[in-house]
């Protein structure tokens, strides 16, 4: 079963959306340092912008993250690997593959402070972004 199979059942997908807005949550509160105070602070600022915001973003996107992310799943499975840990030898390339799906979307934002902050936390956002691959390998894992 692929991911956008999995995106299929209403009931698997509400879940994974509530897992990745936690992995998302939890990463933005383990940022330290200046880095992460701007980090915080753009979080909170796309928060503001309307309640529920990083979750109706998850939702919106997910069904291009799946696509993204469906052939590094096959490939990991086709190498006898689990997801999790492939997900966390490769994390810079997931990464990168998960920004190209954000950073299409971030330019069709009619939120001008949405792109704003987005362009302001882009340069760092590769290694946020990176930290968080192990823990989404680990959500596709338990949900495929």
């Amino acid at each position: 079963m692929n991911l956008t199979d999995v995106l299929n059942d209403e009931a698997k997908r509400a879940s994974i959306i509530e897992d990745v807005v936690r992995l998302i949550d939890g990463e933005v509160g383990k940022q330290k340092g200046l880095s992460g105070v701007a980090v915080k602070a753009g979080y909170k600022l796309v928060q503001g912008v309307k309640p529920g915001f990083v979750r109706n973003v998850v939702q919106a996107l997910l069904p291009e993250f799946a696509a993204a992310l469906d052939p590094i799943r096959a490939q990991a499975l086709s190498q006898g690997q689990s997801v999790s840990s492939y997900f966390q030898a490769h994390s810079q390339e997931i990464a990168e593959a998960l920004l190209t799906v954000t950073d299409a979307r971030a330019q069709k934002s009619d939120h001008g402070s949405v792109r704003g902050a987005y362009g302001k936390l882009r340069g760092s956002a590769r290694k946020n972004v990176e930290s968080a691959v192990p823990g989404l390998g680990k959500i596709i894992e338990d949900y495929t």
